[in-house]
């Protein structure tokens, strides 16, 4: 289905915090024209809301990731948080914690990522992601954002924190609802209930994990000490959820993402099936191309300059990751889907120390699912229109039908 294109010259009255914009329009030349011609845009106040810097081009986004001097995640990484005040985990939760506190709180939870963990969970990754491909095709037709990609970030993730099998759907269902709705006009409760679920789960698990020796992200955080002390109960909870959030919505929403660019693109699939491309540099062009999370902020902490632009100590600044992962400047040919794509710097996952942690996982999880749907699968059909999430966080589909063909044995 074509969601309509926003006019370019509509820029001005559109609000970028509001979900039913992202969700029920195609904003492509809205990216384009800010880029080429107000690159550096003030988005005015809405309602009670603050207004903020937009900025849309890659050299402009990268400016700012690289500079810890006078940006900070502490008032806010998103608008939700920016714009309200701040995030009540700031100090607390990785994501937005600076400092030395975030290079230890790092330096913990790197260690669940090890090579020999990884290497466990892809395995485990690889046999679930073959069922539920295999499930799919006999199916006929299915939904593959709730048959296939929605099972496989979760047991990734749970994987990592050793959740008990039995949680797992339980914890979906609340991670879908954290930050986005499949519906327009959801109340805020909904969210906050989610969140709120989401917390009270992982305060509850981490108290069985106090003094034990296992290297699962949970038992890490409820053993670890920073600045000499153990960490408390709300810094651990915060973590967790920090890591489900963003463990979950990215992969779910890339995978999907990078089948419908497979239908769309049939030159794509074939270089996939024939191999004639990598298999990471393939999950590299589905994470730039599929842009799970549409936008990052900072705080700004000092007068300083953005692409010559002054920007004031307290304004909000917003790096719009769906215009710099298509920023000619940065990508040959960006609006086309290239699976053998290289250099392919995108910011998908943003970029030094706030790097996301899951980075490496997410990848993992892409690779895996191009390897099975090119041994598995010998073609695709989108058999009925998508449905976006309403979100203006993430950026994905609540539906995706499609046929499957099997590949002949």
């Amino acid at each position: 289905m074509t969601r309509p294109t926003v006019s370019p010259e509509d820029v001005a009255s559109l609000d970028l915090t509001d979900p039913v914009l992202h969700a029920e329009n195609e904003l492509s030349e809205v990216w384009r024209t800010l880029r080429e011609q107000r690159p550096h845009y003030w988005h005015p106040p809405t309602g009670d809301r603050p207004g903020f810097w937009v900025f849309t081009r890659y050299a402009d986004a990268m400016e700012i990731y690289r500079d810890r001097k006078n940006y900070t995640t502490e008032g806010g990484n998103m608008l939700e948080t920016l714009l309200t005040g701040g995030d009540s985990a700031a100090g607390s939760m990785l994501a937005v914690t600076d400092g030395d506190r975030h290079t230890q709180l790092r330096n913990v939870l790197n260690a669940a990522f090890s090579p020999r963990r990884l290497k466990s969970i892809r395995e485990a990754i690889r046999r679930t992601i073959d069922d539920l491909i295999t499930a799919a095709v006999e199916k006929g037709e299915c939904d593959f954002v709730h048959d296939v990609a929605a099972n496989i970030p979760l047991g990734a993730i749970c994987g990592l924190m050793d959740v008990p099998e039995s949680d797992r759907r339980y914890l979906l269902g609340l991670t879908s609802r954290a930050f986005s709705s499949d519906y327009a006009g959801a109340p805020p409760e909904e969210s906050w209930q989610a969140k709120s679920e989401i917390l009270l789960y992982f305060a509850d698990l981490a108290q069985t994990r106090r003094d034990s020796d296992s290297d699962d992200v949970v038992s890490l955080l409820a053993n670890c000490h920073i600045g000499g002390e153990r960490l408390g109960d709300a810094d651990l909870m915060s973590n967790c959820y920090g890591l489900m959030i963003g463990g979950d919505e990215t992969g779910r929403h890339a995978i999907s993402g990078g089948l419908q660019a497979l239908i769309e693109w049939p030159d794509q699939w074939r270089a996939l099936k024939e191999g004639t491309v990598g298999l990471d540099t393939a999950a590299n062009e589905v994470l730039r191309w599929s842009v799970p999370a549409i936008h990052s902020g900072r705080k700004v902490t000092g007068d300083t300059t953005v692409g010559g632009q002054p920007v004031k100590k307290g304004d909000i600044a917003t790096i719009w990751i769906s215009s710099t992962n298509r920023d000619p400047e940065a990508f040959g040919d960006p609006d086309r889907f290239r699976l053998d794509r290289r250099p392919n710097k995108h910011l998908t996952f943003a970029f030094g120390t706030h790097i996301c942690l899951g980075h490496t996982l997410a990848r993992l999880e892409v690779e895996e699912v191009l390897d099975s749907l090119r041994t598995l699968v010998s073609s695709a059909e989108q058999t009925g229109p998508e449905k976006w999430i309403y979100s203006n966080v993430l950026n994905g589909m609540s539906h995706l039908p499609v046929a499957l063909t099997p590949e002949r044995a």
